[in-house]
Protein backbone atom coordinates (compact mmCIF):
# COMPACT_ATOMS: atom_id res chain seq x y z
CA UNK A 1 0.00 0.00 0.00
CA UNK A 2 1.05 3.93 -0.96
CA UNK A 3 2.82 4.76 2.29
CA UNK A 4 1.07 8.61 1.82
CA UNK A 5 -2.71 6.67 1.64
CA UNK A 6 -1.73 4.91 5.21
CA UNK A 7 -0.37 7.66 6.15
CA UNK A 8 -3.24 9.69 5.61
CA UNK A 9 -5.82 6.60 6.82
CA UNK A 10 -4.07 6.77 10.16
CA UNK A 11 -4.85 10.27 10.15
CA UNK A 12 -8.27 10.13 9.54
CA UNK A 13 -8.31 7.10 12.36
CA UNK A 14 -7.06 8.81 15.11
CA UNK A 15 -9.25 12.29 14.37
CA UNK A 16 -12.19 10.04 14.30
CA UNK A 17 -11.08 8.43 17.76
CA UNK A 18 -10.19 11.90 19.40
CA UNK A 19 -13.34 13.31 17.93
CA UNK A 20 -15.24 11.32 20.29
CA UNK A 21 -16.76 12.41 23.49
CA UNK A 22 -17.54 11.04 27.03
CA UNK A 23 -20.96 10.94 28.92
CA UNK A 24 -21.54 10.39 32.46
CA UNK A 25 -24.30 10.67 34.43
CA UNK A 26 -25.20 11.10 38.63
CA UNK A 27 -21.80 10.11 39.96
CA UNK A 28 -21.10 6.93 36.26
CA UNK A 29 -18.10 6.55 35.06
CA UNK A 30 -17.57 8.51 32.05
CA UNK A 31 -18.72 6.10 28.53
CA UNK A 32 -17.34 7.21 24.91
CA UNK A 33 -20.16 8.54 23.30
CA UNK A 34 -20.91 9.99 19.85
CA UNK A 35 -20.95 14.04 19.71
CA UNK A 36 -24.00 15.63 20.52
CA UNK A 37 -26.73 15.61 17.82
CA UNK A 38 -29.27 19.22 17.68
CA UNK A 39 -32.62 16.91 16.11
CA UNK A 40 -35.52 19.06 15.22
CA UNK A 41 -38.36 19.51 17.65
CA UNK A 42 -41.24 21.97 15.44
CA UNK A 43 -43.78 21.30 18.98
CA UNK A 44 -41.48 22.46 21.14
CA UNK A 45 -42.25 26.62 21.25
CA UNK A 46 -39.14 27.24 23.43
CA UNK A 47 -35.86 26.35 21.85
CA UNK A 48 -37.37 24.04 18.75
CA UNK A 49 -34.98 21.93 19.13
CA UNK A 50 -33.67 18.39 21.40
CA UNK A 51 -30.04 17.35 21.98
CA UNK A 52 -29.34 13.25 21.48
CA UNK A 53 -26.42 12.00 22.55
CA UNK A 54 -25.20 7.54 22.44
CA UNK A 55 -23.35 6.19 24.45
CA UNK A 56 -21.38 2.72 24.61
CA UNK A 57 -21.44 0.68 27.55
CA UNK A 58 -20.38 -2.79 29.04
CA UNK A 59 -24.13 -4.14 28.70
CA UNK A 60 -25.59 -2.45 25.68
CA UNK A 61 -25.70 1.80 25.83
CA UNK A 62 -27.45 4.25 26.98
CA UNK A 63 -28.95 7.68 25.10
CA UNK A 64 -29.36 10.57 26.36
CA UNK A 65 -32.15 13.38 25.58
CA UNK A 66 -31.64 16.88 26.82
CA UNK A 67 -34.21 19.61 26.57
CA UNK A 68 -34.15 23.53 27.41
CA UNK A 69 -36.13 24.56 30.01
CA UNK A 70 -37.66 27.69 31.67
CA UNK A 71 -38.55 25.25 34.70
CA UNK A 72 -36.13 22.83 36.52
CA UNK A 73 -38.76 21.21 38.50
CA UNK A 74 -40.31 19.94 34.77
CA UNK A 75 -38.43 16.79 33.55
CA UNK A 76 -38.43 13.94 30.61
CA UNK A 77 -40.37 10.58 31.87
CA UNK A 78 -42.11 8.17 30.15
CA UNK A 79 -41.96 5.50 27.83
CA UNK A 80 -39.63 7.29 24.95
CA UNK A 81 -39.79 5.42 21.72
CA UNK A 82 -36.63 5.67 19.01
CA UNK A 83 -37.83 5.50 15.29
CA UNK A 84 -34.98 4.16 12.63
CA UNK A 85 -34.98 4.65 8.86
CA UNK A 86 -36.50 0.98 8.33
CA UNK A 87 -39.36 1.77 10.30
CA UNK A 88 -38.32 0.04 13.41
CA UNK A 89 -39.14 0.95 16.49
CA UNK A 90 -37.29 0.93 19.99
CA UNK A 91 -39.12 1.32 23.13
CA UNK A 92 -36.80 3.12 26.18
CA UNK A 93 -38.90 2.58 29.39
CA UNK A 94 -38.16 5.16 32.08
CA UNK A 95 -35.93 4.36 34.72
CA UNK A 96 -36.24 7.31 36.72
CA UNK A 97 -32.64 8.42 35.53
CA UNK A 98 -32.35 12.24 35.10
CA UNK A 99 -30.99 15.17 35.71
CA UNK A 100 -30.92 19.61 35.68
CA UNK A 101 -28.14 21.00 33.89
CA UNK A 102 -27.77 24.43 32.88
CA UNK A 103 -31.39 25.27 31.94
CA UNK A 104 -32.14 21.80 30.50
CA UNK A 105 -33.68 18.63 31.69
CA UNK A 106 -31.75 15.73 30.80
CA UNK A 107 -33.30 12.13 31.03
CA UNK A 108 -30.80 8.89 30.39
CA UNK A 109 -32.35 5.66 28.95
CA UNK A 110 -31.01 2.18 28.66
CA UNK A 111 -30.50 0.33 25.71
CA UNK A 112 -29.65 -3.47 24.91
CA UNK A 113 -26.96 -4.50 22.87
CA UNK A 114 -29.38 -5.79 20.84
CA UNK A 115 -30.82 -1.93 20.21
CA UNK A 116 -27.54 -0.75 19.72
CA UNK A 117 -26.70 -3.12 17.18
CA UNK A 118 -29.62 -2.36 15.20
CA UNK A 119 -28.92 1.45 15.79
CA UNK A 120 -25.14 1.09 14.65
CA UNK A 121 -26.61 -0.25 11.62
CA UNK A 122 -29.53 2.03 10.29
CA UNK A 123 -29.91 5.63 11.15
CA UNK A 124 -31.96 6.95 13.80
CA UNK A 125 -35.19 8.62 12.02
CA UNK A 126 -36.98 10.59 15.11
CA UNK A 127 -37.24 10.55 18.56
CA UNK A 128 -41.30 10.76 20.64
CA UNK A 129 -40.61 11.99 24.70
CA UNK A 130 -43.04 13.39 27.07
CA UNK A 131 -42.21 16.33 28.86
CA UNK A 132 -43.99 16.44 32.51
CA UNK A 133 -44.64 18.56 35.41
CA UNK A 134 -46.98 21.61 36.35
CA UNK A 135 -46.69 24.07 33.78
CA UNK A 136 -47.85 28.09 34.33
CA UNK A 137 -48.79 30.95 32.35
CA UNK A 138 -44.83 31.50 31.44
CA UNK A 139 -43.20 28.50 31.47
CA UNK A 140 -42.01 26.03 28.84
CA UNK A 141 -44.71 23.78 27.52
CA UNK A 142 -45.26 20.10 28.65
CA UNK A 143 -46.94 17.23 26.91
CA UNK A 144 -45.88 14.82 23.61
CA UNK A 145 -42.93 15.70 21.24
CA UNK A 146 -41.04 14.56 18.59
CA UNK A 147 -37.29 15.12 17.54
CA UNK A 148 -37.03 14.99 13.96
CA UNK A 149 -33.69 13.84 12.64
CA UNK A 150 -33.03 17.18 10.55
CA UNK A 151 -30.06 19.87 10.98
CA UNK A 152 -31.81 22.68 9.81
CA UNK A 153 -35.72 24.04 9.36
CA UNK A 154 -35.41 25.11 5.70
CA UNK A 155 -33.84 23.90 2.50
CA UNK A 156 -33.87 23.82 -0.82
CA UNK A 157 -34.06 21.14 -3.73
CA UNK A 158 -30.68 21.88 -4.87
CA UNK A 159 -28.67 22.49 -1.78
CA UNK A 160 -26.18 19.95 -1.69
CA UNK A 161 -25.24 19.86 2.37
CA UNK A 162 -26.46 16.45 4.49
CA UNK A 163 -29.73 17.45 5.99
CA UNK A 164 -29.71 14.71 8.17
CA UNK A 165 -27.11 13.44 11.26
CA UNK A 166 -25.61 9.80 9.93
CA UNK A 167 -26.33 8.63 13.31
CA UNK A 168 -25.42 5.25 12.40
CA UNK A 169 -22.10 5.91 11.28
CA UNK A 170 -20.78 7.83 14.59
CA UNK A 171 -22.41 5.11 16.43
CA UNK A 172 -20.69 2.62 14.73
CA UNK A 173 -17.46 4.34 15.48
CA UNK A 174 -17.92 3.76 18.91
CA UNK A 175 -16.74 0.12 18.40
CA UNK A 176 -13.69 0.41 16.42
CA UNK A 177 -11.50 1.01 19.24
Amino acid sequence: MNPKILLFLLCIATIAATSQETLSFKGSKPYRATNSWSFICEKYALTGAASIQIAKTEKGGILKLAVETTNPAFNIAGTSYIYLADNFIITCSDKGIRENKENQIVSYYSLSPLEMNKIKNIDIQSIRFNIKGNSGKYSSQTGNFTAVNQKTYFSTATDEAKKKHTTALEIKALYQY
